[in-house]
């Protein structure tokens, strides 16, 4: 089995869940209603952890300990997709960006729940589970609002056609695309973004809500080599902040 391919998978996956976790955690207390401030706080909780486990699994393979991967690595040193550095901007925003990426995690999860490498597959049957409640919420909410208002609809295309291009960076490959294909360890990105169109179009045709031609989308990509928006840096400054005041400490 290709290790530097597989850490590569890791790296990508971690480092998507920390990032956008912090990032929903910005929503506590900010919330349009009490019931979506706790939702947020708590999907934000099960991607750190969810984060945290793929971190172990790299550091069974030899990487840093999680923490120390987590706290000390700066903006291009990460592998995540710029979709989930963006600030939060809206509860639009926010609800389509959580719809687009938890469909793809959820899907991802499930192809990795047959992995070749049994380490992975452990965690990724374990952590779809929780990623089905995060689908079911973010449907619910994109049927609920993208059939209501014509304010609530507009609101939605609107940041349905910013996020797209981001969304489609989730799909970016690494030169270690064909390793991991040929190991067994994941099926690679085009089959989770066929999977991924198949099931987003599916909630969109129960809405008001249009998803843009592919063909005119130009896909946000660089994330995955360490291109990232300048919003990343000074989320991990202030993630780190407590870390970085003592990194041998226990807590």
């Amino acid at each position: 089995m290709n290790t530097t391919a597989l850490k590569d998978l890791l790296y990508r996956l971690a480092d998507d869940q920390l990032i956008l976790g912090h990032r929903n955690s910005e929503w506590n207390g900010l919330g349009p209603i009490l019931e979506e401030d706790i939702a947020f706080s708590s999907m934000a909780q099960d991607k750190l952890g969810h984060s945290l486990q793929l971190y172990t699994l790299l550091h069974n393979l030899g990487e840093a300990e999680p923490d120390t991967v987590a706290f000390t690595r700066n903006a291009p040193q990460f592998h995540c997709t710029q979709l989930v550095e963006l600030p939060i901007g809206d509860y639009a925003f926010s609800l389509i960006r959580h719809f687009l990426y938890d469909h793809a995690e959820l899907l991802r999860f499930q192809l990795l729940a047959t992995s070749s490498y049994e380490p992975l597959a452990q965690v990724a049957r374990k952590l779809k589970g929780e990623l089905k409640y995060h689908v079911l919420h973010a449907n619910t909410w994109v049927k609920q609002l993208g059939t209501s208002t014509e304010e609530a609809i507009e609101m939605l295309q609107t940041a349905l056609n910013e996020t797209l291009p981001y969304a489609l960076g989730l799909f970016e490959k690494t030169e270690h695309e064909e390793a991991i294909i040929a190991d067994g360890i994941f099926p690679g990105e085009d089959e989770l973004k066929a999977q991924w169109l198949e099931s987003i179009s599916k909630v969109l045709a129960q809405t008001n809500l249009e998803l843009p031609d592919l063909s005119t989308v130009a896909p946000v990509y660089g994330g995955r080599h360490g291109e990232h928006t300048e919003h990343l840096q000074p989320l991990l400054d202030e993630m780190a902040e407590v870390f970085r005041l003592d990194p041998t400490a226990d807590w």
